[in-house]
């Protein structure tokens, strides 16, 4: 539970509430670079922009690493502050351990933002797999991924290849090589941008396979697995956020100089939005704890991942209603909150496909608990 947090943690909970009052809301967001480097460079005082980084490049000790992350996430969410993307460093991802040459040549790189990385898992519907096929020269790549995440300005993407006679593995292309086509860039609906790629006789060097060939679809998983726990961090936090701004507008009053909460039907409403957060915050934490306890805690992650994300949703369209028109105002908070977190619904696997998979993961695995 979020009581229950060792000194340490509660001091990381201080120092991003400060960070989030004292460097994120008070920043000049009207030279949006000038802005995110003063970001960057108060986070990486504070030790806040290596948290998402291995010890190894001055991250945290990893025994509560998801934890610590969750804790970060939500604090920061909770006071609904821009530039959030900026507050720390990029991680590992796949790479994370990757031996030489990968390291040299790109995950020391990527960690110290001399380039940017992005994911390939998604294919489209109708097209045959990523294939890779092995020759003299090197590993030969052909197919197309979707929904790249920040891939139009990546320099590399760790993508999931099918190696004839090896199996799914996980495979570093440059964005430069010949045969990589950018097809398609576009924007979603929270802000966030994607991209398309197809691939046409791609030759990477055999060394660019990460970990063993064949054993590349449990490494992308639990990067997944990974990112939806923290999707679900930073919704928990901006759950926290509309039950904060609801109770601020519940308490004024209205024009008749009533308190607006005092109506019994607006009252359920509100108390169920806390149910609902609370329940939320119960499951993030202690899927939190499972994952750093090393367990396996795919089916946790999912179901967290799904019950927050919904939460949230759901949440914020109360609020809306509640609130009424103003905020439907497109500069509204709670208007440009929506549209970031309706995507979150889809991303990291559609929570329908989420929902299959958990009864897959008990009935079929017996993966899973309560």
């Amino acid at each position: 539970m979020p009581e229950q947090l060792t000194t340490a943690e509660q001091q990381l909970r201080d120092t991003c509430q400060s960070f989030a009052n004292d460097v994120l809301l008070a920043a000049d967001t009207s030279d949006p670079i000038a802005a995110r480097t003063q970001v960057r460079e108060a986070s990486q005082a504070m030790g806040l922009f290596s948290l998402t980084q291995p010890s190894e490049f001055g991250g945290r000790d990893s025994a509560n690493r998801q934890l610590s992350l969750c804790i970060a996430r939500e604090t920061l969410a909770a006071a609904n502050p821009p530039l959030l993307d900026a507050v720390f460093g990029s991680s590992p991802g796949v790479l994370g351990g990757v031996e030489e040459p990968l390291r040299s040549s790109h995950l020391v790189p990527l960690i110290n933002g001399d380039k940017r990385a992005s994911f390939g898992f998604t294919e489209p519907d109708n097209v045959q797999p990523t294939s890779g096929r092995l020759t003299a020269e090197g590993l030969v790549i052909n197919g197309q991924k979707s929904y790249v995440t920040g891939g139009a300005d990546a320099d590399f993407i760790s993508a999931l290849v099918h190696i004839e006679d090896r199996g799914p593995s996980m495979v570093v292309i440059d964005t430069h090589l010949q045969g990589v086509d950018l097809a398609q860039r576009f924007n979603s609906l929270d802000g966030s941008h994607h991209a398309a790629f197809t691939f046409s006789n791609v030759l990477v060097p055999e060394t660019h396979i990460i970990g063993d060939a064949g054993k590349g679809l449990p490494r992308a998983l639990r990067q997944i697995g990974d990112v939806r726990l923290l999707v679900a961090a930073q919704a928990s936090g901006y759950m926290l956020w509309v039950l904060n701004l609801l109770k601020e507008h519940l308490a004024a009053r209205d024009k008749n100089g009533e308190p607006r909460g005092s109506k019994d039907v607006v009252r359920w409403h509100y108390a169920d939005l806390r149910v609902q957060a609370y329940a939320a915050r119960s499951m993030l934490y202690r899927t939190a704890r499972l994952a750093d306890s090393g367990a396996n805690a795919v089916n946790e992650s999912m179901a967290t991942k799904i019950f927050v994300t919904e939460a949230v949703g759901n949440a914020v369209d109360i609020a809306i209603q509640l609130v009424g028109g103003q905020a439907l105002v497109e500069d509204h908070p709670l208007a440009q909150l929506y549209q970031k977190v309706r995507a979150w619904r889809l991303v990291e696997g559609a929570n329908d496909v989420l929902r299959l998979n958990i009864g897959r993961g008990i009935l079929e695995l017996d993966k899973g608990r309560i």
